[in-house]
């Protein structure tokens, strides 16, 4: 796959180059580069980023941060039992329980939530660090919701994360969670609140909170260039309108198109 010429590799993670340098310097420098460009897409265009992942995966399918890179790339097209397979490998490599949240969600987008919930209790849970801890919170509430349990999905995102006012990098997302919870309970006051609560520490506009406050609320948001683009479109059938109406107009009016009514001299009178 194409390369684009600003893209040099020198912008991976200084670890992820590290475990590069097991490699040719040449190889390494190409798996660096759709390292980099899987990071690139993976927002925006997730097929593009899993076509350079298996890229990556071909050059270099026994570097840990590869297998990792086409782990999240794979999870990103839902493509989910081929994503928990490469997490596995990555960990199996590394040994870190940095991917066992993620390895749950994708239990539970494979239709296993028991599974998920099953991983959220293991011992592996207490080795990951605090965004970790609050990412498998995330996950064993959407597994309870999977299985229709509403109330637990909201007991088990009731935690001191929550009850804080300190705004972490977690923070929003698991705000929103909780009010998404609420309200799939029909506790609407109580969601709005944490809606609210989301929209605050939504700094960078990672959820769309701001947009389900405003619909609890009743707010309509109208698309001004739908608007503009309607409104042209008015104007223009009006002119036309009013172009086929002069036409029209003429057309009757024209002297080809009226029959004359003075009399014809033979129609005089024939005394």
């Amino acid at each position: 796959m194409p390369i684009p010429e600003d893209v040099t590799g020198d912008e991976i993670d200084k670890d992820v180059r590290q475990e590069l340098q097991s490699l040719p310097k040449t190889l390494a420098e190409d798996v660096a580069k759709n390292l980099v460009m899987v990071a690139r897409l993976i927002d925006e265009d997730p097929e593009g980023a899993y076509g350079y992942s298996k890229v990556a995966l071909r050059l270099a399918s026994r570097v840990a941060a590869v297998r990792e890179a086409a782990g999240f790339a794979a999870y990103a097209n839902q493509k989910y039992n081929e994503a928990l397979a490469e997490f596995r490998a990555a960990r199996r490599m590394t040994g870190s329980v940095e991917l066992w949240p993620v390895m749950a969600d994708c239990e539970r987008g494979l239709g296993r939530p028991e599974k998920a919930l099953d991983m959220a209790g293991a011992p592996e849970v207490h080795k990951l660090d605090k965004a970790g801890q609050v990412e498998m919170r995330l996950v064993a509430a959407g597994a309870r919701r999977d299985m229709g349990q509403l109330d637990a999905a909201i007991v088990t995102l009731q935690s001191p994360e929550l009850a804080s006012n300190s705004v972490q990098p977690w923070t929003a997302r698991l705000r929103y969670a909780y009010a998404d919870a609420l309200l799939a309970a029909g506790r609407e006051r109580e969601a709005r609140e944490w809606f609210a609560k989301a929209v605050e520490a939504d700094r960078d506009g990672s959820t769309d909170a701001s947009d389900r406050l405003a619909e609890l609320d009743g707010v309509e948001f109208v698309d001004a260039l739908a608007e503009d683009a309607a409104a042209e479109d008015a104007e223009a059938a009006e002119a036309t309108e009013a172009t086929e109406a002069v036409e029209s107009t003429e057309a009757v009016e024209s002297p080809e198109a009226v029959e004359s009514t003075d009399a014809s001299p033979e129609d005089g009178d024939k005394d």
